[in-house]
C-alpha cells in the first residue's frame, strides 16, 4: 500500500498516536506491507525535504514502526529540483507480519519455453549459488531421474525464497533448512516451476489453473528470443488474468546487440492489440522499485529484466523487485474469503510412512484447523466421504491453522488413498456439496484446424478439475470455427465433478477454447 507524507518532524504526542494508528491501519490493508513516500504531498506533488527535516521524519517513522511492532527499510532517496535549496524525497518500506500469520506469502508461476533457463534461475535464487554454465544449479529442483538426465522439467515442483523484515534474502545458503527459512522470513515467495516442453503443456495448464498463482514470471532465453511455447505460455497467463513479468535470461551467452534485439521483439509482442501491455525495462535499483509499485497497481505494466544465472548480472534487481512486490488482495477480501465455509482443492496425493495418506493443495475459502472433520469427493459414484484432518504442513514446516488462499499438505491418517484422486475437494459438511455432470459455457474458439461441433471432445480445466468432456450441443449453431463465439453444453465423460454454481473467467483447453462464463447445470 502506497502512502504519501510531506514530513513527520517533531509531532506532538497526540499527532504521533494518530500517525501510529494510521500506520497500523495501512499495514492491515496492505496485508503487512506499506510503502511511505516522505516529502510528497497528498496529491502526489514532489516537494522534497531538507537534510535535517528528512532525518527527523525518518526518525519519527522508525518510532511509529516500533510502536506497532514493524520494521522499516529505506528503499531509495531521490533529489528534487529546487532553486532554493537541496531537497530530497525518500521511499521507505514498512513490514509487519500479521498477528494471525507466520509470514506474508506470494505464489509466482514460472513459465517459458524449454531450455530458457527457468529451473536454473530458480536454483540460483533459492540456493544462493551461481550456476556453472552447465545446469548445476537446477539439479536440486528436479523430482525424477529422467528430468536430471534430459535437463527438462516434466512435473510441477515448488521452491521457496524468503525475505526478513529488513528486506534481506533468506534462502538455502549457509546450510539452512526449509524450517529455518520459514522461521527467519517475514515474507515468502513460493515459486511454482512449470514445464516448458510442448508435450507437457497440459501439466503447465494444470499448474496455472489449480495452484492460483498471484503472479507469473515468463523466462525467455536471450539467445533464442520468443520461441517454442513462449507465446502459448504468455497467452495462457493473459487468458487466466495472471499478472505477468518477463525475465530475459542467458545474457552472458550473447552480445549486447542480441539482448537488445530480444527485448525489442518482446516489446513488439506486448504492444500488439491482443496484449495491450506497457513494457518497462528494468536496468537499475530505482527501476526495480518503480516497477514493483506500478506492476501491483496496473496489470497493463509488464516489467522486463535482463540477467544471467552464471555471472549474476542484474540478479539483485530481481530480488529487490520480489522484496517490494505487494500481495494483490487486500485484507478485506481476505477476511471475506475466510468467513466462508471451508473448501480445499486436492492437487496432489501421497502415502507417507508412519503418517498415512497426505493430500496437497490450496485452501480456496474458509479456515482449516487440525482436527477438523470434512467431507471429500465426489467419488466415481458421486458420493462425498467423511474424514478428519490430523495435521497440517505449510512450506515444509508444521502449521496448526490454514487460511484462505494458502497452499499446504494435510495428513488424513489411515484414510484409504485409493478413494482419492486429483480434482477432488474437501469441504465443510455444512456446505451440502452437489455434483455436476453437465454444464453450459459461453466460449470463444481461439484456434482449431477444423470445425467444432456436437460430439467433439475437449479436456476441461476448471480450477483443479481436469477431465475430458463431450460437446452435447451448440445453442443456436451447428458448428463453430476459429474466432467464433457460442454457448455450448458440455458433459463430463468419466465421473462427476464438484464445481461452484457459477464460474467466471475459467477456461477449457485442447482445443484452445476460452470460457467467458460458465453456468453449471448439475444432474
Amino acid at each position: 500500500m502506497l502512502c504519501f507524507q510531506l514530513k513527520l518532524v517533531n509531532p506532538t504526542q497526540y499527532r504521533f498516536e494518530h500517525l501510529a494508528t494510521q500506520l497500523k491501519w495501512r499495514l492491515q490493508e496492505g496485508r503487512g506491507e506499506a510503502v511511505y513516500q516522505i516529502g510528497v504531498e497528498d496529491n502526489g506533488l514532489l516537494v522534497g525535504l531538507t537534510e535535517e527535516d528528512m532525518k527527523a521524519s525518518l526518525k519519527t517513522l522508525r518510532r511509529m514502526a516500533e510502536k506497532v511492532g514493524a520494521d522499516i527499510t529505506l528503499l531509495r532517496e531521490r533529489e528534487v529540483d529546487c532553486d532554493r535549496a537541496r531537497r530530497k524525497i525518500a521511499e521507505v518500506l514498512v513490514r509487519k507480519v500479521p498477528d494471525d500469520q507466520q509470514f506474508l506469502d506470494l505464489r509466482v508461476a514460472v513459465l517459458g519455453n524449454v531450455d530458457s533457463g527457468k529451473s536454473t534461475l530458480l536454483g540460483v535464487l533459492t540456493q544462493g549459488e551461481l550456476d556453472n554454465g552447465r545446469g548445476r544449479a537446477r539439479l536440486n529442483l528436479f523430482r525424477h531421474l529422467h528430468e536430471i538426465q534430459t535437463g527438462r522439467t516434466s512435473s510441477i515442483s515448488f521452491e521457496i525464497l524468503g525475505f526478513n523484515s529488513k528486506g534481506e534474502v533468506v534462502n538455502y545458503s549457509d546450510s539452512r533448512t526449509a524450517e529455518e527459512i520459514c522461521e527467519s522470513s517475514s515474507k515468502m515467495i513460493t515459486f511454482i516451476d512449470l514445464a516448458g516442453h510442448y508435450k507437457y503443456l497440459k501439466t503447465t495448464i494444470f499448474g496455472l489453473t489449480s495452484y492460483c498463482p498471484d503472479f507469473a514470471m515468463l523466462v525467455v532465453g536471450a539467445n533464442t528470443g520468443i520461441a517454442g511455447t513462449t507465446r502459448e505460455h504468455l497467452g495462457l497467463a493473459m487468458a487466466l488474468k495472471v499478472p505477468i513479468f518477463i525475465v530475459v535470461s542467458k545474457v552472458d551467452l550473447c552480445g549486447k546487440s542480441t539482448v537488445e534485439k530480444t527485448v525489442r521483439q518482446l516489446e513488439r509482442v506486448l504492444k500488439q492489440p491482443g496484449c495491450n501491455k506497457v513494457p518497462m525495462v528494468v536496468s537499475n535499483p530505482d527501476d526495480a522499485v518503480t516497477a514493483a509499485q506500478q506492476f501491483a497497481q496496473s496489470s497493463s505494466v509488464t516489467p522486463i529484466f535482463t540477467l544471467s544465472s552464471v555471472s549474476g548480472e542484474n540478479l539483485d534487481l530481481l530480488k529487490v523487485f520480489f522484496n517490494i512486490l505487494p500481495p494483490l488482495s487486500n485484507s478485506k477480501e481476505q477476511e471475506e474469503l475466510m468467513q466462508q465455509l471451508t473448501e480445499f482443492q486436492v492437487d496432489e496425493i501421497y502415502s507417507v510412512p508412519d503418517v498415512g495418506t497426505v493430500v496437497g493443495g490450496t485452501l480456496y475459502s474458509g479456515v482449516c484447523r487440525e482436527g477438523d472433520r470434512l467431507v471429500v469427493g465426489p467419488t466415481d459414484d458421486g458420493r462425498f466421504l467423511r474424514l478428519k484432518v490430523c495435521s497440517i504442513h505449510r512450506n515444509r514446516s508444521g502449521c496448526r491453522v490454514l487460511r484462505a488462499g494458502q497452499a499446504a499438505t494435510l495428513a488424513l491418517g489411515n484414510f484409504d488413498r485409493s478413494l482419492l484422486r486429483k480434482g477432488m475437494v474437501m469441504v465443510s459438511p455444512k456446505m451440502n456439496p452437489t455434483i455436476c455432470w453437465q454444464f453450459e459455457a459461453a466460449i470463444v474458439l481461439l484456434f482449431h484446424a477444423k470445425t467444432f461441433r456436437r460430439g467433439f471432445q475437449v479436456t476441461v480445466h476448471v480450477g483443479n478439475v481436469r477431465q475430458t468432456a463431450t460437446v452435447e450441443c451448440l445453442l443456436g449453431k451447428e458448428e463453430l470455427r476459429t474466432g467464433e463465439r457460442a454457448v455450448v453444453c458440455f458433459r463430463f465423460l468419466k465421473h462427476p465433478e464438484y464445481l461452484p454454481t457459477l464460474v467466471k473467467t475459467e477456461y477449457v483447453l485442447f482445443p484452445l477454447l476460452e470460457l467467458d462464463k460458465a453456468t453449471l447445470r448439475c444432474t
